[in-house]
């Protein structure tokens, strides 16, 4: 390839690439408000209830603050993740940080 055509071929690239991150964001925005629609859908039917920091990283339902949604907590009992629990068993939780909330800590 001459100097101009390699030049144009590192443009196409990155052109390529930016759309593809471009998409790739939307798509992460798109799945992040579903989960939350049907977050909000089973708590609406109110046999379920959020209950923070008693979820495992990786296993958590949504969260609030630090990250977008579920499988997201990196550690342990995130005090702002939630796992969606049977209602009225939140509180009654006992983890090694103490009692499960229904609010983020």
């Amino acid at each position: 390839m001459t100097k101009p055509q390699s030049i144009f071929a590192t443009m196409v690239a990155g052109a390529v690439a930016a759309a593809i991150s471009s998409l790739a964001a939307g798509h992460a925005a798109a799945s992040m408000a579903e989960n939350m629609a049907k977050t909000d859908a089973v708590l609406a039917g109110g046999q379920f209830e959020k209950c923070y920091g008693v979820a495992l990283a990786g296993q958590n339902d949504c969260a609030a603050g630090a990250h977008a949604c579920a499988a997201t907590a990196t550690v342990d009992y995130d005090p702002a993740s939630f796992k969606l629990v049977p209602a009225g068993t939140c509180t009654s939780m006992e983890t090694p940080n103490g009692m499960g909330t229904l609010e983020p800590m």
